[in-house]
């Protein structure tokens, strides 16, 4: 079988070191089989190390890629895509750490390192991401650092200081490729994904019990930076996917229709602001109730819901402008004011008989939606995060039996109640208020802020926002969740800690995650080109930010390089140099000149070949000299100081031989 390659164990441990720590952030997005395959791997290099037993045989090492390729093909069905092309990578790293028989072999295992730690950012670009990648990088620089000690084995401490002097030393480039490095829209690097992975949030479906469970993540949904900020909390209806058909336990969206143009009476002054949308793989974007000005790439539908061109699979900044009081869809169509009555024959029989006779009392619609919220008012209704589970019909349920229930229960009966009586309605889902973080400024929308709502049509008004939550729990609307439901409801430990220093740290964290994703993640193409516009570089295209990348860097390098020469120039030559040079001296004087390209140990040995009866003390003078130059570290310990001791006595001992006539062989 082949021998490995001639590579202590100390390196080949700082290989491994590297490859588990690049490979470790990976194990939840694979498949277990690869987490299984890596680990045997690992476990058989280790033993060929250890033992120093030979690696295996290229047909074995053929068979173990078949494999993995198989089990990649099994587990994805492709070759192509994020999670297939990561998982195959991590399989080949390992393939080749089993193959490592030349120098050659070990560089490239070593960079394969590189690689993975960038993959990591394929899953998340958190800050601790990065962090974690930065010691990544500079734990594979110091291996790479290491391998270059061959006189003897390296020391922690100056590996681990030329590694970080190296990536401090990339830090100019780093931040020249960041500004200048033309951005590209679309995921990260453009690599598709097999499919889309499941994300918290809200859905275009509601049945009982979805927003409560939704409302006990703290997740954050999206961060919001005002250009005018509202008079009122009460304004925070953040509107999302809009619910027309009722199935007699569900609500659902439907098929929508979008809009070319909308008229609409705004009542109050507008809102400007900006929103920060995390990812969450549909196509809804968040607006205040109601939308003046749709950000770019989306589009409207009849019910008022901004629609994006593609699905939100990276996060995501744009700019908009709601109304927030406003009279719209007086000329609602027939067919949706249809839509908006219709329901099963068999849903909620009780329900219907309650509120037949209302429709023949001749009330308008806002009248009978008074009416209904007297019922939440009037009822001993509760509104908790725990309602009990609805297993019959769920409004009749719910109304007569159960009244605990979140905000889905209140806007679902409250919408079968209304279409009952003749009055169209829709339900109407996405978050409600906020908090501001009084760090940087931004109010911070959670997924506890998932809220239900509906929305009622008159001949005069159009659509009217009733909110049946208001008439059984104010505080909701006014003070938020946490204040509106039970103490004894389960909510995430920070929205519940009474704990000030607590909410401060989770405050300031907060701003500096929305600072990173502001301006590090949120460098788009459109904020570069604002950026070098300010600079005075107008209709900068990619190829000139190319060239620009180009000179800048190379500027940098230049700089570098020029430094390290000067540096070099001007270097002092230290005590055991000064040694050295002054032993070169002695024997020079003797007829011995060392020749430019002689190492010390070949000098050494010529030296001693033509003084053989100073070979013991020439010797010496040779062993002293590389152990102190080549086998110790900066900072010279206490040996250092005995051996520089000894060079000095031995080379002056030489030095006073040469001398004397009569003690010259």
């Amino acid at each position: 079988m082949p021998q490995s390659a001639n590579l202590s164990f100390a390196n080949l441990s700082a290989i491994l070191l590297s490859i588990v720590v690049v490979m470790a952030p990976h194990a939840p997005h694979v498949p277990k089989w690869t987490v299984a395959f890596c680990l045997i791997g690992l476990l058989l290099r280790v033993h060929a190390g250890l033992e120093r037993r030979p690696l295996p045989a290229r047909p074995l090492l053929f068979s173990f890629a078949a494999v993995a390729i198989g089990g990649v093909l099994f587990s994805f069905g492709s070759l192509f895509g994020r999670d297939s092309a990561i998982t195959l990578l991590l399989a080949m790293t390992v393939l080749k750490l089993l193959e490592m028989r030349s120098q050659r072999d070990i560089n490239v295992t070593v960079v394969l390192c590189y690689f993975l730690a960038i993959t990591n950012f394929f899953y998340t670009q958190t800050i601790f991401t990065a962090l974690y990648s930065i010691g990544a990088a500079w734990l594979i620089t110091g291996t790479m650092v290491s391998l270059q000690h061959q006189a003897g084995p390296a020391r922690f401490l100056q590996v681990a200081r030329t590694s970080g002097l190296l990536l401090v030393q990339a830090v100019p480039v780093m931040l020249v490729l960041f500004v200048l490095f033309p951005r590209i829209e679309g995921p990260l690097w453009g690599l598709p994904r097999i499919q889309n992975s499941a994300r918290t949030g809200l859905s275009d479906t509601m049945s009982p019990g979805s927003l409560s469970r939704l409302s006990l993540s703290d997740e954050i949904a999206f961060r919001v930076e005002f250009e005018t900020p509202p008079e009122d909390a009460k304004q925070l209806y953040w509107r999302g996917p809009v619910l027309w058909d009722y199935d007699g336990r569900t609500w659902a969206a439907g098929q929508r229709i979008t809009l070319s143009s909308f008229r609409y009476e705004s009542l109050a002054p507008n809102l400007r602001y900006s929103v920060t949308l995390e990812p969450h793989d549909q196509r809804w974007l968040f607006v205040i109730d109601l939308p003046a000005r749709l950000p770019r790439g989306s589009v409207l539908t009849r019910d008022y819901q901004v629609i994006s061109f593609r699905p939100i699979q990276q996060r995501l900044r744009y700019s908009a402008e709601s109304s927030p009081v406003y009279r719209a869809g007086t000329e609602a169509l027939p067919a949706e004011l249809k839509r908006a009555l219709a329901l099963p024959p068999d849903a909620a029989p009780r329900t219907r008989a309650m509120v037949r006779q209302w429709r023949e009392l001749g009330l308008s619609g806002l009248e009978i939606a008074q009416r209904v919220l007297s019922i939440y008012r009037e009822q001993p209704f509760i509104y908790t995060l725990e309602p009990p589970p609805l297993r019959k019909d769920p409004v009749d349920q719910f109304l007569f039996e159960t009244r605990r229930g979140f905000c889905e229960h209140f806007a679902s009966s409250f919408a079968v109640m209304m279409r009952a009586a003749g009055v169209p309605t829709r339900v109407v889902t996405g978050y409600l208020g906020g908090e501001i973080n009084p760090v940087d400024g931004f109010l911070v929308v959670r997924q506890s802020e998932a809220h239900a709502w509906n929305e009622i049509w008159t001949r005069d008004e159009g659509w009217v926002r009733v909110d049946p939550t208001a008439a059984v729990s104010p505080l909701r609307i006014e003070r938020g969740l946490a204040t509106a439901v039970p103490d004894t409801d389960p909510q995430p430990m920070l929205r519940r800690t009474q704990l000030e220093w607590l909410i401060e740290l989770r405050h300031r964290w907060d701003a500096v995650t929305n600072a990173w994703n502001q301006y590090v993640l949120g460098y788009t193409q459109e904020r570069q080109t604002r950026f070098l516009s300010s600079f005075g570089f107008s209709n900068v295209g990619w190829q000139d930010m190319v060239i620009t990348l180009m000179i800048a860097t190379g500027v940098i390098i230049g700089a570098f390089a020029i430094g390290m020469f000067v540096r070099l120039r001007s270097k002092k030559t230290d005590a055991v140099q000064k040694l050295w040079l002054r032993y070169c001296s002695v024997m020079a004087a003797r007829g011995v000149v060392r020749n430019a390209s002689e190492g010390p140990k070949d000098f050494t040995q010529r030296v001693a070949d033509r003084f053989p009866g100073l070979r013991e003390r020439i010797t010496r003078i040779g062993d002293l000299y590389i152990d102190l130059r080549y086998g110790k570290t900066d900072t010279p310990d206490k040996q250092d100081a005995l051996n520089i001791r000894e060079l000095r006595d031995h080379i002056r001992a030489l030095y006073l031989a040469a001398s004397s006539p009569a003690k010259t062989p």
